[in-house]
């Protein structure tokens, strides 16, 4: 793991244990999450629209066996279904942009279900422009979400109801590779959830692109 990317997570991790850091901790969330995205910024300017279809570690053991856009794509449907459905409680930044549209994808879920050539195959359709639209939109809003958040909040458990609506929403397709999702999301806190999908997740599918893209440079 990228040195200083680790060690902001971890002291970021430590902060929001106590309330007398937790302000602290959470500015330390926004500097990780920045130093992240312009990492995932860079890819838009060096990488040629065919890089982010392509999947040279097709048959590897994890996050590399998927493609940039793909990457991309599960990165901020996840944290916009847990900042807005599960945490938050509002509507999706994907359904209130329009984005299915927007981005021309043929889902809505997270993407767990897809494996091998299917990845490719979704990452072609995809408009990238418009997913790097959806990226910042999403970024904004969950800090947005996080800057208002009460530290006596951390300890919150996801509703039962909160849980049905994400259920309803039809985001986590009931494929195996992907249903786990919800009993995982829902058996955590809040402050669980600012440590994996708003942080912890970024961490390892960035290291995963840039993992496929210098591949893809040496190729």
């Amino acid at each position: 793991m990228n040195k200083e990317w680790s060690e902001l997570n971890r002291s970021m991790q430590t902060q929001l244990r106590k309330k007398d850091t937790y302000n602290s901790g959470i500015d330390l969330l926004f500097k990780l999450r920045d130093r992240l995205m312009e990492t995932l910024l860079s890819f838009k300017e060096e990488l040629e629209r065919d890089d982010f279809n392509a999947i040279p570690f097709i048959n590897a053991d994890g996050y590399h066996s998927k493609t940039i856009a793909y990457s991309l794509w599960h990165i901020f449907r996840i944290e916009d279904i847990v900042a807005h459905t599960l945490i938050n409680d509002d509507e999706q930044i994907f359904f209130s942009g329009n984005y299915k549209d927007r981005i021309n994808s043929p889902i809505i879920t997270t993407g767990n279900e897809l494996v091998g050539q299917d990845i490719a195959d979704f990452s072609a359709q995809l408009n990238i422009d418009e997913l790097y639209t959806y990226i910042v939109a999403v970024t904004k809003s969950t800090e947005s979400v996080l800057s208002k958040l009460p530290f006596d909040m951390l300890k919150n458990k996801i509703s039962p109801e909160r849980k049905e609506r994400l259920i309803s929403l039809n985001t986590v397709s009931t494929d195996e590779n992907a249903s786990w999702l919800i009993d995982y999301w829902c058996s955590k806190d809040i402050r669980g959830l600012i440590q994996m999908p708003f942080s912890r997740h970024w961490i390892m599918h960035t290291e995963a692109c840039l993992r496929i893209k210098n591949k893809l440079k040496k190729s």
